[in-house]
């Protein structure tokens, strides 16, 4: 199926759809899921036909990168003491009513090793809350991102908020020295394993991102060899979901992008995922680059102010069909509004917010950005 094909399929599908949560509320989605199932006899990659049918019986993506308010780091999100389901339910609220759809979530593997049975009913009852709020969920395993390896991976209490640092205390996962030693990744295939088999019918997950960042390796990650064994516990469960993680950037573009990892995404994504964060015009040449694969596409990272804006990138990801995951919800504790190396005119709050939507309190950054949501996912009050 060509590019403009699975675009008039999609517009007409979604036109059909409504808002047809987790394929219950339309049969077209129904039977675009049921075929998932009957159709994943076989291990392995999505054929470009069953990804792009999968993709057509959704509503356009329009979603967030979610870290409650309440929390520092994966952990903070996870953990028995401070899983904040009422925060959780408030925050999605606000993002429903707006119109916004998907909420990318980052998990942890340590958060699953001290807990496996407590961290999958947590797990549980963000997807129920997302149902709540008509919301798909797309979990997140592994990253290399966040401020690295001097930040010590350690559950219990977590550090506290700097306020003058943006994502202070982000984790790695499974971190440089898991990602580089073969002999402990045994507890990461379980991790993985136990937590696809426990939502690998689940409806309320649009998709898996196996790792985040995979080319990401400014501490000494030699991601790639890793990257292959998760994939190979990923396709074992063969759950209904799609697979995929992100390109970050590609090597004719950036030193810091790895052209075996490329590849390896090319070759193994069953959805082409990608982040920017660069001006509209390599956004644009990003959706030409990939729209060779004949996939569905999603930016599962965008919006990093005033560089890369909601008016710019969204209604051009719309456009194409492509969906569109900004950073950030409610400024929090990690300070997602603060640009990444924040100067002191910058302090305690800059003019142009670099990630988030609304303010603690529900009130938005910029009622303007709130108003082109709505327009673009159709929201009306």
């Amino acid at each position: 199926m060509k590019r403009r094909d699975i675009l008039k399929a999609g517009i007409a599908a979604s036109a059909g759809l409504g808002f047809a949560f987790a394929g219950r509320a339309s049969a077209n989605a129904e039977t675009s899921v049921n075929a998932q199932i009957t159709g994943r006899e076989q291990l392995g990659r999505w054929t470009c036909e069953s990804a792009n049918a999968w993709y057509a019986a959704y509503p356009w993506i329009m979603g967030y990168n979610y870290v409650p308010s309440t929390a520092i780091n994966q952990l903070e999100i996870w953990q028995a003491d401070d899983f904040n389901a009422e925060t959780i339910d408030t925050e999605l609220a606000m993002a429903a009513a707006v119109g916004l759809n998907t909420a990318r979530v980052f998990m942890h593997d340590i958060a699953w090793a001290i807990d496996p049975e407590g961290f999958k009913k947590r797990l549980d009852t963000f997807l129920a809350l997302c149902e709540k709020h008509k919301t798909w969920a797309l979990p997140t395993f592994f990253t290399n991102g966040g401020p690295g390896p001097h930040i010590e991976i350690k559950p219990g209490k977590q550090p506290e908020s700097q306020q003058d640092v943006h994502n202070s205390a982000w984790l790695q996962s499974p971190g440089v020295a898991k990602v580089n030693d073969p002999k402990q990744w045994s507890k990461l295939e379980d991790y993985v394993t136990d937590v696809i088999t426990a939502f690998a019918k689940d409806k309320r997950i649009l998709l898996w991102c196996l790792y985040n960042e995979p080319e990401n390796q400014r501490f000494g990650e030699n991601t790639l060899p890793l990257m292959r064994e998760v994939w190979k516990w990923a396709r074992k469960v063969n759950p209904i979901h799609p697979l995929t993680a992100p390109y970050m950037g590609y090597p004719a573009v950036t030193e810091r992008s790895s052209f075996p990892i490329c590849c390896f995404l090319g070759e193994n994504s069953d959805i082409i995922s990608f982040h920017n964060y660069g001006k509209p015009e390599d956004v644009q040449r990003r959706i030409k680059l990939f729209s060779q694969f004949e996939r569905p596409i999603i930016c599962t990272e965008y919006m990093g102010r005033p560089v890369n804006t909601l008016f710019d990138i969204a209604p051009m990801l719309k456009e194409h069909r492509i969906g569109a995951i900004h950073f950030g919800l409610v400024n929090s504790k990690c300070n997602f509004h603060l640009p990444w190396r924040p100067k002191p005119e910058d302090l305690p709050e800059p003019k142009v917010w670099f990630h988030d939507i609304f303010r603690k309190d529900g009130s938005p950054y910029d009622p303007k950005e709130i108003e082109l949501i709505k327009k673009l996912t159709g929201k009306t009050n």
